[in-house]
């Protein structure tokens, strides 16, 4: 009897032990929500809103929200590290213009933006995202240039330098920082009223869809695009243009 009652004891210590195992197997995270894999933590932490009423766009740990222009799982040079979204482009793999998964009509749309010695990037809205009928978002999107005015060509062009409306407006002052350095850039779309700012300065006021736009417009490489500038409600893009940028703070605001 007493050899039995040791071995009954042995088995439930065993047993316990099991179960204990488990329950901490159970308490790991979720590796797919610390990159593009998403879950469903990463998409309640992309819906949060902040103390500020802003949605945030980018989790920090991962690319819930967002998709490759027309359809799909970002590619796989998007990566998030330490807080940051990041398009590796020495990784030489799959990239692809980054879409926000919501549309958006009037917004103040805010974020932070380090880009690459010599590299070249963008944050466009307005977006349809159709790649079937326009292949790249930029043939619907207006766009806040993001570039390293001294070490990429477009910094040397008018209308192509950090802050500007693409192709479009100058900026009123240029308050860029240099390449490998952080800058705060917001879009703001009231009503058809555009104002962008690059470093709290008010860089480029103006008005979408009325006769001075259109004007500016024909007088633009965006010209052979009828559809640019004219959707009233649209994505948010973060653009691929093969250069390493990092974006971080990605919220939003509808007005």
């Amino acid at each position: 009897m007493r050899k039995l009652l040791i071995l009954a004891a042995a088995i439930l210590a065993l047993s316990s032990c099991n179960n204990t195992g488990d329950d901490k197997k159970d308490d790991l995270p979720d590796d797919s929500t610390n990159n593009g894999g998403g879950g469903a933590q990463a998409a309640s932490m992309a819906a949060k809103t902040d103390a500020d009423g802003y949605t945030v766009l980018f989790d920090g740990i991962s690319t819930a929200g967002w998709h490759r222009y027309g359809g799909g799982m970002p590619g796989t040079s998007w990566k998030v590290m330490n807080g940051e979204l990041i398009l590796d482009s020495a990784a030489k793999m799959d990239g692809g213009n980054l879409v926000s998964n919501d549309e958006y009509e009037n917004f103040d749309l805010k974020l932070e933006w380090k880009i690459a010695k010599n590299g070249n990037s963008g944050i466009m809205w307005g977006v349809h995202d159709d790649s079937t009928e326009f292949k790249e978002p930029y043939y619907t999107g207006p766009e806040m240039q993001i570039v390293d005015n001294e070490g990429h060509p477009d910094g040397k062009l008018v209308k192509h330098q950090a802050g500007d409306l693409y192709d479009l407006i100058s900026s009123s002052t240029k308050s860029a920082k240099p390449a490998g350095e952080w800058n705060e850039a917001e879009v703001k779309l009231v009503n058809g009223k555009l104002d962008l700012y690059l470093n709290g300065n008010n860089v480029v006021s103006t008005t979408m869809w009325d006769d001075n736009w259109k004007k500016m417009v024909a007088g633009s490489k965006f010209k052979q695009w009828p559809a640019f500038g004219t959707f009233k409600k649209g994505h948010i893009v973060l653009q691929d243009h093969g250069n390493m940028v990092s974006f971080r703070n990605v919220r939003i605001k509808t007005l």
